[in-house]
């Protein structure tokens, strides 16, 4: 994956990229053609760490209409050379998805683009996808025959369309192109949907894995031949503990657990933990210690490849796996002993203390305020604020009232390039900083993510005349999400009068 670059805050391309509210807000303001020539940078180089949980595509949309922009740039990008020798999702796929919300707002020349794309371009099936929910019969019909040309006449090629079908996203194009006369077009794809549901029905007939009647050895041996090929089966693994082990087979899984191959360990651990096994803990702790000695710094904001992502290369790369799983396993538990022992391990400088922060910040009680505090100033200092265990503990600042974290999590709004940590920070700030209703909550009424923009509707001050037109604005936009509409009904009325 990617790593995009990301402007600084304070400049129109590092909000617009950002997705903040006030990225719009400066746009509208600046030079058109500086803010166009910003808008267009951001949609045809995605600038989201995860698109599968960020959103700016309305965000994008809504500015193109604003600024009464052209496509251009979004054509020349889509059509380049390079999109048949970079098929990659995220190089497109920002902009297709653009182009579908312009074209559910009437953008005929968006919609055109996305037929275009749809019938030579290589992310062809995320176009078809967009016009899957925007065009109408006449226009899905034209496509069937280039897209079908795709998938050579053989034996290869109706594998290929069986599984394309069948993995469709959205099913509406195929449906229309299976009811079409012709055998080029509906017969295919007809035979190609009874290929897909006869696959599906060989692949139930031919299930891997555990069986009736294994014994625990033999799932900790299945556990442990994935771990040798690659495979993560640590929690299918604790799942088959859970169907085939009884209290006798105790002493084997704390055998397994304390000294076993990395992949029945790892196994048991989650088996342990999901039991509350009085003897996990110190399980967890031991796998934790095994590794702590070469442990980095950043181990209290491992990144989005888990826990241990970063920890140096001469690590024990089994050592690793079990203390991974033990992070992974320890998260997972929700009983008061795991909070307990979270107070003893959250000064740790480990990912096993970064767990014992999310730990007291999902489920801590009033006197841990201090310390799921110290946690977040900690994490924020030591990996800035795009840390993973951040949204973990920005939640639990808020869900504790923790008053004077309100600093830190104002730093941590403006500065990351999360949309999704940012508007959990915007809650947190709605139950700890008394400015965030005159503050931040007016800007959050144009930012990218939905959840951000319903609790500006429920918290932004009214008396700014800005809040009040926006909020009409919202309320009358179809393609606004029905939970953000909902909040703002629910301001307009005894508040706001329109």
């Amino acid at each position: 994956m990617f790593e995009p670059a990301i402007a600084p805050s304070g400049t129109l391309l590092g909000l617009l990229q950002r997705g903040r509210g006030d990225g719009t807000l400066h746009a509208l303001a600046a030079p058109r053609a500086e803010a166009l020539a910003a808008l267009d940078h951001c949609v045809l180089a995605d600038p989201r760490h995860d698109w599968r949980v960020e959103n700016r595509s309305l965000y994008y949309a809504r500015l193109y209409l604003d600024l009464h922009g052209g496509l251009e740039a979004v054509e020349a990008h889509l059509f380049a050379a390079e999109d048949h020798l970079d098929a990659e999702e995220h190089r497109t796929g920002l902009a297709l998805a653009v182009l579908g919300h312009l074209a559910s707002y009437g953008r005929h020349d968006a919609l055109l683009l996305l037929r275009r794309y749809a019938a030579t371009g290589a992310n062809w099936t995320w176009a078809l996808d967009e016009l899957a929910l925007r065009d109408d019969d006449a226009g899905l019909r034209s496509l069937a025959e280039p897209v079908l040309a795709r998938f050579p006449r053989d034996e290869e090629g109706d594998a290929r369309l069986a599984g394309t079908v069948r993995d469709a996203f959205e099913p509406r194009p195929w449906r229309l192109w299976a009811e079409d006369r012709r055998d080029a077009v509906g017969g295919r794809v007809r035979a190609a949907r009874e290929h897909g549901s006869f696959d599906r029905w060989q692949r139930q007939l031919r299930p891997t894995g555990p069986r009736p009647g294994w014994s625990v050895r033999a799932v900790l041996d299945w556990a442990q031949e994935g771990y040798e090929r690659g495979a993560d089966l640590a929690g299918p693994a604790a799942r088959c503990l859970a169907a085939v082990a009884g209290p006798e087979d105790r002493p084997e899984l704390l055998a397994a657990g304390r000294r076993g191959a990395p992949g029945a360990r790892a196994a048991v651990l989650h088996h342990l933990a999901a039991l509350r096994d009085p003897a996990v803990l110190d399980l967890v702790e031991a796998a934790a210690d095994a590794v702590h000695p070469l442990d980095t710094a950043a181990g209290t904001a491992h990144g989005q490849a888990g826990p241990y992502a970063d920890v140096p290369g001469a690590v024990d790369r089994d050592a690793l796996a079990v203390a991974r799983a033990a992070v992974t396993a320890y998260l997972r538990m929700c009983g008061e002993d795991a909070v307990a022992r979270a107070r003893a391990w959250i000064h740790r400088t480990d990912p096993l203390g970064a767990a014992a922060g999310e730990t007291l910040a999902a489920r801590g009680e009033d006197r841990d305020a201090g310390l799921v505090l110290g946690a977040l100033r900690t994490a924020v200092r030591a990996a800035g604020p795009d840390a993973a265990v951040l949204g973990a503990l920005v939640d639990g600042a808020g869900r504790l009232g923790i008053a004077c974290a309100a600093p830190v999590l104002r730093h941590v709004y403006r500065e990351t390039a999360s949309s999704q940590l940012r508007g959990r920070t915007a809650r947190a700030l709605a139950a700890t900083d008394p400015s965030f209703a005159s503050g931040f909550a007016v800007e959050c009424l144009w930012d990218c993510e939905e959840t951000t923009r319903e609790i500006a509707a429920q918290h932004a001050e009214t008396a700014d005349a800005r809040v009040a037109e926006r909020l009409r604005r919202l309320a009358a936009d179809p393609a606004e999400e029905v939970e953000v509409q909902t909040a703002v009904r629910n301001r307009i009325g005894p508040d706001l009068q329109v």
